[in-house]
């Protein structure tokens, strides 16, 4: 698909924003192209008193599976953004700035420097507990926070096409295809997740989408955000904290504690919405469902060497035979199957 502005051509994206009023003509601009994303352009804008992120959404992502997904999910990601500004703790997102959906972009002030990715943190082995904590109270806080959001304020993020299209295609259904004695596995979580709309899913809850700026946790790329069934948004973030437990040998048991105490934090901001039937049961189910998916789905854990993904799949596909029911019970049950 063929847009009229390429924003990675930065000259052209800087006379863009300096259009729109966003700096002025005689303010000196410069520009990074951010890496490291698949389904975006990322780049950021750096002028005398503010710096810019610009994301423009993708229509081939950049993976080696043929992926295909809608550039106009740029849409739901800043109508994402606008509606977590009234969930989440204060601090804790990139600030709204502009959004032209004809474009295909979002504009969102950068997390000031110092900051880091968590996900470049946690793959050097440091687990800091805090982190932790703060990864599993966010999730919890967005959670509990969106049951209570009324019908006019649901009905824009009802529409899971975006979901469909980045999670539950090339993630379940492409893993189930690849993994038969698995298929009906997922076609009965794909069942019971549809059947359970409860609260805002976030839909890409993971360390790469959190920086850390002064011991804050920030969030990012909330391109599928929906109203739909929380415990996806667990699976896949201990789907993260499992796979890298399975990657560092050397701190595998402070890995498998940090997925206990995420859920624990997760737990304590959640509130009632983590007491309805079959709640942790499903969280379970989607953990181990993504744990596969991180394997044979169109986007497989980069880090994880042909020996790890041979275990982690092993794993998951022995353990969704006869799914643990409870987090701590799978954590324990996952770390006994790594080597």
């Amino acid at each position: 698909m063929t847009v009229p502005l390429d924003i990675e051509q930065t000259h052209d994206l800087i006379d863009y924003l300096r259009g729109r009023g966003l700096f002025a003509k005689d303010d000196v601009c410069a520009a990074v192209i951010l890496r490291g994303g698949v389904s975006n352009k990322t780049v950021l804008v750096q002028g005398p008193s503010r710096s810019i992120v610009v994301k423009q959404a993708l229509e081939k992502l950049r993976v080696a599976a043929d992926w295909h997904a809608d550039p106009a999910r740029i849409e739901r990601e800043a109508l994402g953004l606008r509606l977590l500004e009234h969930l989440a703790p204060p601090g804790s997102l990139t600030p709204f700035v502009f959004e032209d959906a004809p474009l295909f972009l979002l504009g969102m002030e950068a997390v000031p420097d110092p900051h880091e990715n968590w996900k470049t943190v946690l793959l050097r082995g440091e687990i800091a507990e805090d982190a932790t904590i703060q990864f599993g109270a966010l999730l919890g806080r967005i959670h509990f926070q969106g049951t209570k959001l009324d019908e006019a304020a649901i009905r824009p993020i009802q529409d899971r096409h975006f979901f469909q299209e980045l999670r539950v295609d090339p993630y379940y259904h492409f893993t189930a295809r690849k993994n038969p004695a698995a298929a009906d596995f997922y076609a009965q979580l794909i069942r019971d997740m549809e059947a359970a709309p409860r609260t805002v899913v976030h839909g890409d809850f993971s360390p790469k989408n959190i920086l850390i700026h002064q011991g804050r946790l920030i969030l990012l790329d909330h391109e599928v955000i929906h109203y739909g069934d929380p415990t996806f948004d667990l699976g896949f973030a201990l789907t993260h904290l499992l796979s890298k437990a399975n990657h560092l040998r050397l701190t595998r048991q402070l890995f498998l504690q940090a997925s206990e105490k995420f859920w624990q934090s997760y737990l304590t901001e959640a509130g009632p919405l983590t007491g309805e039937r079959d709640f942790e049961s499903r969280a379970c189910r989607h953990t181990l469902a993504c744990l596969l998916a991180r394997i044979d789905g169109r986007s497989p854990l980069e880090y994880l060497n042909p020996d790890e993904q041979v275990v982690q799949k092993l794993a998951a596909l022995e353990l969704l035979r006869n799914p643990p029911a409870h987090i701590p019970d799978l954590i324990r049950e996952f770390g006994s199957c790594l080597p």
